[in-house]
């Protein structure tokens, strides 16, 4: 049957397209394409976005680590913008809030301002993370997934689904197609970083881990694997289910 409001988690890295930074605008309207479409379903979306296309960690080396976070908030904050944009003019409204005030760019996160607009039909971007160094985006996600009463958590990634082991070190891995948080727990099994999951954990939110990305060849074919958002926020069988249940 589907979702009714989903928050979306997807990595700025995805953005890059091949370039591998910055933008690329072909991969930011797919994946706005796809993000109309579920609005046209009725579905009400929420989007975290990272900062990996401009900025990851402590790029700088040795540089501090709150001022390397609070340059990743604002890559995010420029994804944000960027991917807002997109929707707007394929039709779609969308509004970027920020963790951290900056009135010029973006409306600061207010959590009732942000259901009111999700509940109107437009699109909630959250930027700038949790406005705190040390939390990554995941935290964000999560976060805003259960201040606002997101259905579920769509993290897309460049794997297929959450295994028993990392699949490109050991071919014998073996791919869950449901798992329990305590057995994610149990065996230590990496799905995004410990504070995000026990917060998701405790709210009682229900993460879907899928494989999502755009590319295109020397020779312009083209791997479009942005539909893999609408497969799981329509509720169809797709990756792999992390669980209370």
């Amino acid at each position: 049957m589907g979702y009714k409001r989903i928050l979306l988690k997807i990595s700025g890295e995805v953005l890059a397209g091949k370039a591998g930074h910055g933008f690329d605008f072909e991969v930011i309207n797919a994946v706005c394409e796809k993000i109309k479409i579920l609005r046209e379903k009725g579905i009400q979306v929420g989007l975290v976005i990272g900062g990996g296309n401009f900025w990851r960690g402590r790029t700088g080396g040795s540089m501090d680590r709150v001022k390397a976070d609070y340059i990743g908030m604002l890559a995010t904050v420029m994804n944000g913008l960027a991917v807002a944009d997109s929707l707007e003019q394929a039709g779609v409204p969308a509004k970027v809030m920020t963790a951290v005030e900056m009135k010029q760019f973006a409306e600061p996160y207010v959590r009732d301002n942000a259901v009111k607009y999700l509940e109107e039909g437009k699109v909630c971007i959250f930027s700038a993370g949790t406005g705190c160094p040390f939390f990554s985006t995941d935290t964000c996600a999560v976060l805003r997934a259960a201040e606002t009463g997101a259905d579920v958590i769509l993290k897309a990634t460049n794997v297929d689904g959450v295994y028993d082991k990392d699949p490109g070190k050991n071919p014998d891995a073996v791919k869950y197609e449901k798992v329990s948080y305590s057995e994610v727990l149990k065996n230590d099994i990496k799905v995004m970083d410990a504070a995000a999951f026990a917060i998701c954990r405790d709210s009682n939110i229900d993460i879907i881990v899928f494989k999502f990305g755009w590319s295109k060849d020397e020779a312009g074919n083209i791997t479009d694997e942005t539909g893999n958002i609408i497969t799981a926020a329509c509720g169809e069988k797709i990756g792999t289910l992390v669980t209370n249940n």
